[in-house]
């Protein structure tokens, strides 16, 4: 069904792949024309998925027509679009894969084959998203200057050890309580010499093996048992349904398991080609657009749509061409050029739109950096920023493991369909709905201090700024220096040398990577920078504090494989520990002498470090001026020893042979990074995380699960439980019945986000789902939460429009209470839901402005769907939760434009009726009649006719659901 759709229009256009000719595709260049060939690259992917999903029904001809007149409909139309695939994240999987197995049990009982029940859509869904931390302390919590904050983060596991070595205490610094291996570690200082798959857990202070850090095990045991029965679901699910893939815990995260192992970026079906693409459920999943895959993040019941084989509606959207051109200055990061960017974008105005790059600049950004930024939608607003795939592309894919014939293939068809670019081809770029200008060139790169955060530097006008902030008056910048004292030197000893502090002096340098871990360009320009210098004969005073403090194991050991981090050790930048330590001011005291010299000569001394906080007097009461630089310029600084430098002019030292060394001299480039990075970095990570896939883990692989084509529902249990959304599943519709005097369940106010509906977080005591917790046996800190509880439709069902924050106009402040008006009690939501339930009165909800603000949630319409509401009436609607209530079986309707409860006299304790012609249309008006006789128009908010279909079956479920029988 969903890459072949039977009686297809479109069968003509499909033809053989080049010197490929077993492969086949949907020619879609030479059916759009000249008007495929202005189509942005984006909408060409939509374009083809549309042309090879078209039934005539859920996708229409007019549908493909609209993408390919994409010029003039843009904003206009609706399309639909059936991805390549889904990705779940275990929070929302849980309730989707929960909806598959009770429909296995409705189609049963309806009479049809219940094996016949599979995802349409190939799904993967990653267990990993709910880690909950219970143990926070590691072994080496108490190593040198640890870290501040009240938690450490543990060495990451990078790769099992071949055997285990025998452990004995470490004999190095005595900070250390880790049991390092008595043997020596292998390691060369070559570039691309060590041997990754061998790589144990390291002690992060001797880079010595260790064993398991402590915290992951208990972390991961008690993960396993809160977890147990939802784990043996997913261990079911794995092994019944068809198109549907676990990746087991202790892998990944949900977006970060989708970037690096999941995407295609070409998809194969039996010899049957076409691009990949994605909805998934995590707001990260934009990150595959870095690597010219169409992808972003949707709400659950969307995303279980797709996987029961319909496609996502969205607008024709606009697409901004975002035009890289120039060359970025030698000193700029990565991480400048992608927050220049996001910030741009930003002030363009690109909210709800499609971001497309283009222009000579894209070839400069690895794909590292196009990832990062697609990562940054949610900062700047757009739906996704696309890169198309190209030869850089390639490259990191060869890499990451793909083999030669499968890129073969890949990029043969890329260019048949033109959805590969090409910087070198003359060929026209595509027509945007506007063009966005980015200059790299006009990215610098920037320090901030030295006082405060927000006060940006341009790195060359550092000494010119450092000079102004001397003359300054005390206050946000200025230090109010004399000017006969600005030149001041002060000599002081330090074993065994005289050294001289001035105005500028640097006196704390520390590297740390916790804001950097995403993009490893900038720890790794910080470690080549530092092989260069030691090579060069550079050295750093040593009266520097010098440290380096990775965000994770993984960054050690990318140092480590790269054969750049003895070089970092050699200039003082020792790894210190995992965790907030220099950046939150948790850094050993200055050595007497030098703090002494400092308070005599009232030098303005200086801090640098690559965190993210900085204050006046944050690191040390006797250090002024703090100031917050990248990775490989806090090294530069720490070798020049002062701010008072113009790298451009100045040498940073003398190095071998008296030879006058330039920061220029030393600093790696581009090229030189993205060959480390792709070579050694990305190809060991991408590496390892394949062997951890292939292997799983123990715990899972023992886990026992039931084998049978239905689940077998345990009726004890709390987190699994079969939904009542089948209860009244038949071969054939009923026509839409009317909704004869409903009480108002709730009367709401503007801006009800889905948070108010559903919430997700943790399940407070006097809540009507830990009443239901309770008579379960459980005590409260076995409540565990909402999010956790997703699969048991009775603990969701209480927990709707259970936050505290929920303001009801019944009762006139925050509760999430209401008033059954039968009996004229107040009491919690669900407890009066249920009472109308046993009474057969239908409820509905009353509702201000933008209705279901907020993340999408499908519990924010399953559960309303549950407690019996048949409508919701509102001023206005969030477009994906008034689809998602469409989605579920509620019926969303309007006040027409002007009124609201107030203007038409509504109380809100009136009953209310609604009448449904036997024959529903797009956008048609219903009337509403009240007990008190009033009657008045709405909106009856159905947008075609696939959206009528659904409502008229009960919702997606109940539409799909009678397909099997």
């Amino acid at each position: 069904f969903f890459f072949f759709p039977p009686g297809s229009p479109y069968q003509p256009v499909i033809e053989a792949l080049g010197n490929h000719p077993q492969k086949k595709f949907y020619n879609v260049s030479k059916l759009g024309g000249a008007k495929y060939d202005t189509l942005p690259y984006s909408i060409r992917v939509l374009f083809e998925s549309s042309i090879r999903n078209c039934d005539g029904f859920l996708v229409k001809e007019t549908d493909v027509m609209n993408i390919l007149d994409w010029k003039t409909k843009q904003n206009n139309v609706e399309v639909p679009f059936c991805p390549a695939r889904v990705v779940l994240q275990d929070f929302t999987g849980i309730p989707a894969m929960v909806d598959f197995a009770a429909m296995r049990e409705a189609v049963r009982n309806a009479g049809g084959d219940p094996a016949k029940v599979h995802p349409a859509c190939p799904t993967d869904l990653t267990v990993d998203h709910s880690l909950q931390i219970d143990f926070s302390k590691c072994a080496i919590q108490n190593a040198p200057n640890p870290g501040g904050g009240d938690s450490q983060k543990p060495a990451a596991k990078l790769s099992p050890l071949k055997a285990q070595p025998r452990k004995l205490p470490c004999r190095g610094q005595t900070g250390c309580r880790g049991p390092c291996s008595a043997g020596d570690l292998s390691r060369s200082s070559g570039q691309f010499s060590a041997q990754i798959e061998n790589t144990p857990i390291l002690c992060p202070f001797h880079l010595q093996p260790v064993p398991e850090p402590e915290t992951v095990l208990k972390n991961q045991e008690m993960e396993f048992g809160r977890n147990k029965e939802r784990l043996q679901f997913f261990k079911w699910s794995s092994k019944v349904f068809k198109n549907i893939s676990i990746i087991p815990p202790e892998t990944g995260m949900a977006h970060q398991v989708n970037l690096e192992y999941l995407s295609r970026v070409v998809f194969e079906v039996k010899d049957f080609l076409y691009p990949d693409s994605v909805v998934g459920t995590d707001s990260h999943t934009t990150m595959v657009n870095g690597l010219g895959i169409l992808g972003w993040g949707v709400g659950g019941i969307e995303t279980e749509a797709v996987m029961l084989g319909m496609p996502v509606t969205l607008t024709l959207p606009e697409v901004v061409g975002c035009e890289l051109t120039g060359t970025a200055s030698p000193l700029a990061t990565s991480i400048d050029i992608v927050l220049s960017i996001t910030k741009q974008l930003k002030q363009a105005d690109v909210a709800g739109k499609f971001v497309e790059f283009f222009g000579s600049g894209v070839s400069q950004l690895s794909v590292a950096d196009r990832t990062t930024i697609a990562n940054m939608c949610p900062e700047y607003g757009a739906v996704l920023s696309f890169f198309p795939v190209d030869n850089v592309t390639l490259k990191h894919l060869k890499h990451t493991g793909f083999d030669k014939a499968k890129l073969e293939v890949m990029e043969a068809y890329l260019k048949a369909v033109k959805l590969f670019r090409n910087d070198e081809s003359s060929s026209r770029e595509p027509e945007y709905s506007q063009v966005v200008q980015i200059s790299l060139s006009s990215i610098i790169p920037y320090v901030s201090g030295p006082k405060r955060s927000q006060d940006r530097v341009a790195v060359n006008n550092m000494k010119n700024d450092f000079q102004a902030c001397l003359n300054e008056k005390s206050g946000v910048k200025g230090f109010q220096i004399a000017v006969e004292k600005q030149n001041d030197i002060v000599p002081v000893q330090y074993e065994g040398n005289e050294y001289k502090l001035s105005h500028g002096c640097i006196v704390i340098a520390a590297v740390i990577s916790c804001t950097n871990n995403c993009n490893p360009a900038v720890m790794l320009a910080a470690g080549l920078l530092a092989k260069k210098a030691v090579e060069a004969g550079l050295v750093v005073k040593p009266y520097i504090r010098t440290s380096l403090s990775p965000g994770s194991g993984m960054v050690t050991h990318y140092l480590s494989s790269s054969g750049v981090l003895p070089y970092l050790s050699k200039l003082g930048f020792e790894v210190v520990g995992y965790g907030c330590s220099t950046c939150v001011g948790n850094t050993a005291p200055l050595p007497e002498a030098i703090r002494n010299a400092i308070k005599q000569g009232d030098i303005i001394a200086c801090g640098v470090l690559s965190g993210t906080k900085n204050f006046e007097g944050r690191l040390c009461d006797c250090v002024r001026a703090n100031y917050l630089a990248s990775p490989p310029l806090v090294v530069a600084y720490a070798i020049a020893g002062t701010v008072r430098i113009d790298f451009e002019t100045e040498p940073l030292g003398t190095g071998l042979n008296g030879k006058s060394i330039y920061l220029r001299d030393i600093w790696p480039t581009r090229k030189e990074l993205h060959t480390v990075e792709e070579e050694c970095v990305i190809s060991s990570m991408f590496k390892e995380l394949t062997e951890k896939m292939e292997k799983g883990n123990k715990r899972w692989n023992s886990l026992e699960a039931p084998e049978s084509t239905l689940f077998p529902w345990d009726l004890k249990s709390t987190y699994i439980r079969c939904p009542s959304f089948f209860d009244k599943l038949a071969k054939e519709p009923v026509s839409p019945q009317p909704i004869e005097n409903a009480h108002v369940l709730l009367y709401l106010g503007d801006a009800v986000t889905t948070d108010h509906i559903s919430p997700a977080g943790s399940i407070a005591r006097s809540s009507a789902a830990a009443k239901y917790l309770t008579n379960k046996g459980l005590t409260p800190r076995e409540f565990n939460s909402y999010g956790a509880r997703r699969g048991n439709d009775a603990v969701m069902t209480r927990g709707t429009f259970a936050n505290i924050k929920l303001l009801n106009k019944f009762i006139g402040k925050p509760a999430p209470k209401t008033i059954h008006f039968p009996s004229g009690q107040t009491l919690d939501v669900f407890e009066a839901a249920e009472l109308y339930q046993k009474e057969g009165i239908p409820v509905i909800i009353l509702a201000g402005k933008q209705y279901g603000l907020g993340s999408s949630r499908d519990w924010a319409a399953k559960g309303p769907f549950l407690l019996g509401v048949k409508a919701v009436l509102a001023e206005s609607y969030e477009k994906v939760h008034k689809s998602q209530l469409i989605g579920i079986g509620i019926a969303p309707l309007q006040f027409l434009p002007g009124e609201n409860p107030s203007t038409l006299g509504l109380t809100g304790r009136e009953q209310f009726s609604i009448l449904f012609p036997p024959e529903l249309s797009p956008g048609m008006t219903l009337d509403i009649k009240t007990s008190t006789g009033k009657v008045f128009s709405t909106i009856a908010l159905f947008e075609n006719d696939t959206e009528i279909t659904l409502y008229k079956h009960g919702g997606s479920l109940n539409f799909v659901a009678r397909r099997f029988l």
